[in-house]
């Protein structure tokens, strides 16, 4: 028998299987130690000190055992060979063991015990330092002396920075132009060549190719390989180390599938009752798409919102280990992201990104859904990487997030005391926004903020006692223009009728995106509205407004798709309608 709780080959006081023939498993797995039957390896921290042994683990699962469990699709040998890279995973001379911190204000909140790891606490505050050193570790001396290279313009290129600069490799890093001064500075603070190049990820990786042909470099990949994927389930392993007790699941954040693949093998192969569950953004959500296809898929657009996870087609690697593996896939919203955002600050003080966040809001999702009370449950933090100007934004959606606040358009007399009668109408709750303009002088179009209790129920109570008052009301609380744009414009209504078209764009922060977007249009198109609103991220939001000849109304997205810009048609919103039509 093989033992995940004993070391170097003797029980220990918390080991159910005292007595009965325990075998370390770094002899059992037939790992670099097991010809020489050494202890097993050491974790080590960045100043080289011993920073606790690795795990021996158990591996109660067999072909039979898979077999009972009704999952008989899981490949063992595959598993067996995940789970040995992991123990061999040279990952601690670059990151740290990070601690796994109690939510303890969340778990009153939501009546479970809910664990964070924090991978926010690695060097480069993200856990991608673990897989880049991995996957460079592997490589041969002639291929080291040539060089390194990765097209990122996030975590990755951090990691794989330091992991150069460690080893004493040239790292080059090839970013978009559009790519935050922040990153750009941090990676070049780290030792790399920054190389910018293209408006998107795509003309940066295809740079990449260029300059391996050029100078013989070896490209790291940022989650499509199997060093990667070991040394990022790392973190599965510690987890096992770290807490021994009851744990219900494992709430993981997806990109392009690295973390939850290292993960999902490690525990899935020692502890299969634990649950390993995926979280996306909704406008993200590659893996889920995959599985419900039942191969990998490459979605049409990806939201950048949560930059950290937003890719396009889950890597084939994570792919063959986690479509067995995952026992669901959780998607989330931008409020529910930036609500776990300020879950996290409040009991850790840490500023994670939304993409670090993403794991928690599918958790409090999960619970939500589910109705679970008394388990244990951990998410995994897995950066903190946000720019700070992006944080105001945060902030905005933490109430909406956390459905404390409704965001109403409510139809009020056009007349003194019409608000004061509004207000008593809500009665006691805090009114948390308030807009409007002159337009009509019968009725008033107003946008209302209102607290409310979170659940949902209590919103459409707010909603039901101002329609048995006799207001007309919309319910704007999901309505993504009403949240980026109407509430910084209500009112906004020109005082003659025109008919315009109206679309929602993301435009790439870059010099020139204006002058190229107004550069495609007819010369006969005239706009009418524009809004413009910078969250400090690779993309502007920008709501635009245009008197367009009937000739061209037909035609006006064959123009949009031209310029290459994400689009939103809005011309029917009601939030738009009410306020500005």
């Amino acid at each position: 028998m093989i033992c995940c709780c004993c070391y170097g080959g003797r029980p220990s006081s918390r080991c159910s299987a005292r007595g009965q023939g325990v075998v370390p498993a770094n002899l059992a797995i037939g790992g670099p130690e097991s010809a020489t039957g050494k202890a097993p390896r050491t974790l080590r921290g960045l100043d080289g000190a011993p920073k606790g042994l690795l795990p021996i683990v158990s591996f109660p699962l067999s072909l039979h055992s898979v077999r009972q469990s009704g999952r008989a699709s899981w490949d063992i040998r595959m598993l067996e060979d995940t789970v040995k890279k992991i123990l061999q995973a040279r990952v601690y001379e670059a990151a740290r063991e990070t601690p796994i911190s109690p939510a303890s204000f969340l778990s009153r909140r939501l009546n479970n015990q809910i664990l964070i790891k924090r991978e926010d606490l690695q060097p480069v505050y993200s856990f991608k330092i673990r897989g880049a050193y991995n996957k460079m570790a592997q490589l041969s001396d002639e291929q080291k002396a040539k060089g390194v290279i990765a097209a990122s313009a996030g975590n990755h290129a951090q990691g794989l920075a330091l992991a150069a600069r460690l080893m004493g490799v040239k790292a080059v890093i090839v970013m978009p132009r559009i790519t935050p001064e922040i990153k750009v500075a941090a990676v070049r603070a780290r030792g790399a060549k920054v190389v910018l190049k293209g408006d998107a990820f795509a003309a940066a990786a295809e740079h990449a190719q260029t300059l391996i042909e050029e100078h013989g470099y070896t490209y790291i990949p940022p989650f499509d390989d199997i060093d990667v994927v070991a040394g990022q389930g790392t973190i599965g392993m510690e987890i096992l180390h770290q807490h021994s007790g009851p744990l219900d699941a494992i709430f993981v954040p997806v990109g392009g599938g690295g973390l939850i693949a290292g993960v999902a093998a490690y525990v899935k192969y020692l502890r299969p009752e634990i649950k390993i569950i995926g979280v996306e953004s909704e406008d993200s959500a590659c893996l889920k798409a995959a599985l419900e296809a039942g191969e990998r898929v490459v979605l049409d657009q990806v939201g950048v919102f949560a930059e950290g996870v937003a890719v396009a087609q889950i890597g084939e690697v994570p792919f063959s280990i986690v479509r067995d593996l995952v026992d669901e896939v959780i998607t989330v919203n931008t409020d529910e992201m930036c609500a776990a955002v300020k879950d996290i600050f409040e009991d850790t003080r840490a500023v994670s990104e939304t993409s670090g966040a993403l794991s928690l809001a599918g958790l409090k999702k999960y619970i939500q859904q589910t109705g679970a009370e008394g388990e244990t449950l951990l998410c995994i933090n897995s950066g903190a990487n946000t720019n700070f100007d992006r944080l105001q934004h945060i902030a905005e959606r933490t109430e909406l997030g956390e459905q404390r606040e409704a965001i109403l358009a409510v139809t009020i007399p056009e007349k003194p005391g019409s608000f004061k009668k509004f207000c008593k109408t809500i009665g006691k709750r805090m009114v948390t926004e308030f807009n409007y303009r002159y337009a009509d002088p019968e009725q008033a179009h107003i946008f209302v903020g209102v607290q409310v209790k979170p659940g949902g129920e209590d919103r459409q109570a707010v909603i039901d006692k101002l329609r048995e008052a006799g207001y007309p009301v919309e319910d704007l609380t999901d309505n993504e223009l009403a949240k980026l744009h109407i509430r910084h414009l209500g009112g906004g209504r020109p005082k003659e009728h025109f008919e315009e078209e109206v679309y929602r764009f993301e435009f790439p922060e870059r010099p020139g995106a204006l002058v190229n977007f107004l550069t495609h249009l007819p010369h006969d198109w005239n706009i009418s509205l524009f809004h413009y609103r910078n969250h400090g991220a690779a993309y502007g939001r920008v709501l635009v407004g245009m008197q367009v000849p009937n000739g061209d109304r037909t035609h006006v997205e064959e123009y949009f798709d031209a310029i290459g810009y994400r689009y939103w048609k809005e011309s029917e919103n009601p939030a738009y309608r009410l306020f500005m039509a």
